[in-house]
């Protein structure tokens, strides 16, 4: 197991849980001591929660986690869980005597195979804050990466798995983490050599490569239908943090960058199809001056590597 990811960035921790009857399930990224966060959505399919009160003009300043899930929107209850967890420890934002924790989410289409009923929900939230540690997440087929997929431009039944990936780096002192749910409906391509490393498959199991089936014009079921059932039926999600100090504009503008790490690895990203949100958190444990254009740069990277090692960890077993 790789020791570059995403809680190398101190003050954080992430819980999967993954159901044992259906490949779903959801991921939480805790900072109990709270973390000024940012969010860009630049999918055309989002299914989110809570992102608006990070607008860097919006009253709340600090988050206490993030949830990534499985199940679509219905996938949105485990935040409940996730909250009740966090309530019944005291962490959150006080109001008088009460403390309300702020959790984020975002959730992706995975309802493809299997019982679509099954899906996560608050029990599983609060399952996935109960294995959270700092130790080293698990990849590939897990939590809100169970049942992903990808290369489904040409129907579900070209594509493959998925999954769940984390990185890190480390700069000058400075570390920025990333941990990506990667389930778009594009390929995932390998920036080193331009090749495809997972994505829609032709009938003899090769690769189509879907960003040239574009440019050449072969239209999918789905372009010639885009109100049909496929629409939305993908999305990429994640979450990459830094120690250094930020405000919520430039948690912002990390998260904006960040996606540029998407951009390099999935072809076509960002699609109409897709609700590729990344949210980005600053824990504030370092003391090193802000510097976004480099922390952009890690930002990227992190988010590449991690994309990269979701589907190459990935399950080879078919989604059930």
């Amino acid at each position: 197991m790789s020791n570059d990811h995403l809680c190398r960035v101190v003050g954080l921790e992430v819980g999967h849980h993954t159901l044992t009857h259906r490949d779903t399930g959801c991921t939480v990224v805790l900072c109990r001591r709270g973390a000024v966060a940012g969010v860009d959505v630049r999918g055309g399919a989002p299914g989110t929660r809570e992102t608006d009160l990070l607008a860097p003009d919006a009253l709340v300043e600090r988050i206490h986690g993030v949830l990534l899930t499985g199940g679509s929107a219905f996938g949105l209850d485990a935040a409940g869980g996730v909250m009740r967890w966090m309530e019944e420890r005291g962490i959150g934002f006080r109001i008088a005597s009460v403390v309300v924790p702020i959790v984020p989410a975002a959730v992706l289409f995975d309802l493809w195979h299997g019982d679509a009923r099954i899906r996560p929900d608050a029990a599983a939230g609060y399952a996935a804050c109960e294995k959270a540690t700092t130790q080293a997440p698990v990849q590939g087929s897990a939590g809100a990466g169970a049942g992903a997929s990808v290369g489904k431009l040409f129907g579900i039944e070209r594509a493959m798995r998925g999954g769940i990936g984390s990185a890190s780096i480390t700069t000058d002192g400075v570390t920025v983490g990333a941990l990506i749910a990667v389930n778009a409906v594009g390929d995932i391509i390998d920036p080193a050599n331009d090749r495809v490393v997972a994505g829609a498959r032709a009938d003899d199991g090769s690769f189509i490569d879907t960003q040239q089936a574009l440019l050449q014009g072969r239209h999918s079921t789905l372009l010639r239908h885009e109100s049909s059932q496929h629409a939305g039926g993908a999305t990429v999600i994640g979450v990459v943090a830094t120690d250094v100090a930020l405000s919520k504009a430039q948690a912002k503008r990390l998260a904006t960058m960040a996606h540029d790490g998407l951009a390099r690895t999935i072809r076509p990203a960002h699609t109409p199809a897709d609700g590729d949100t990344l949210f980005a958190l600053s824990t504030g444990q370092s003391s090193a001056p802000v510097d976004l254009m480099t922390l952009g740069a890690m930002a990227a990277d992190v988010v590449a590597r991690a994309v990269l090692r979701a589907v190459r960890l990935a399950s080879t077993e078919p989604l059930r």
